[in-house]
């Protein structure tokens, strides 16, 4: 039973950091001005899936947000298109805050349940010597 924790908690701690990780790229490239002849930053979602029975949660895949982006008027840029166009990420910073917040806190939950199933096994090893 405890070593059935610290998998499934330690699967839900990968997920997280991946999750974690997607999101800190689409913060970073939020101002990523290109050329308009070319595609925009694509935002990086993580997909998770389901492990059977007591195998955790895995990461499906990747969703990415639009190649499009948004046009903005920026005539100063370098990359500025000869009608002063630059190509933005279509990212929204609010919902990506969301979203750190509740991966941050996804992480530190599992790392609680890694923590506790370790002063468990612990306790019992101790238990055994006496």
């Amino acid at each position: 039973m405890t070593f059935d924790a610290i998998g499934i908690a330690g699967t839900g701690l990968t997920l997280h950091r991946k999750w974690l990780d997607a999101i800190s790229d689409n913060l970073a490239n939020i101002n990523t001005a290109k050329p308009t002849s070319g595609p925009a930053f694509q935002a990086r979602y993580i997909e998770a899936q389901e492990g059977e029975g007591t195998s955790g949660v895995y990461v499906a895949g990747a969703a990415y947000g639009s190649a499009e982006g948004r046009m903005v008027y920026e005539p100063d840029n370098p990359v500025a298109d000869e009608k002063g166009y630059v190509r933005y990420p279509d990212i929204d910073l609010s919902s990506q805050m969301g979203a750190l917040i509740m991966a941050q806190r996804g992480y530190q939950a599992n790392a609680g349940v890694v923590d506790r199933a370790k002063e468990t096994y612990q306790a019992a090893l101790e238990i055994g010597r006496n």
